[in-house]
């Protein structure tokens, strides 16, 4: 498994009609475990979700289906693998 920090840009005027079904969304994704943290950043201008996935392939599979993807209110994304090594939820080695 690796971790992705997936970073997106809203398409401000549909991102307020979509946010409670991608909060759903992720909330879900959260309780299995694929996302550590979520939440926009704190200019409104986005968002930052610190994702895990088998590989990029799965997480673009994932992510796909976000309904902030599948109803246009993302207006930029960028996804980089991300190596964590101290923190409360990074296991001991």
């Amino acid at each position: 498994m690796a971790w992705y920090l997936v970073e997106i840009r809203y398409v401000q005027e549909k991102v307020a009609d979509v946010r409670p079904r991608h909060r759903e969304w992720l909330a879900q994704h959260s309780a299995e475990g694929r996302v550590a943290v979520a939440g926009p950043l704190a200019d409104g201008s986005g968002g930052l979700v610190l994702w895990q996935a088998e590989d990029e392939a799965a997480l673009e599979e994932l992510i796909g289906k976000d309904p902030y993807q599948l109803e246009g209110v993302v207006a930029d994304r960028s996804v980089r693998e991300y190596k964590p090594v101290l923190g409360a939820w990074v296991p001991q080695a």
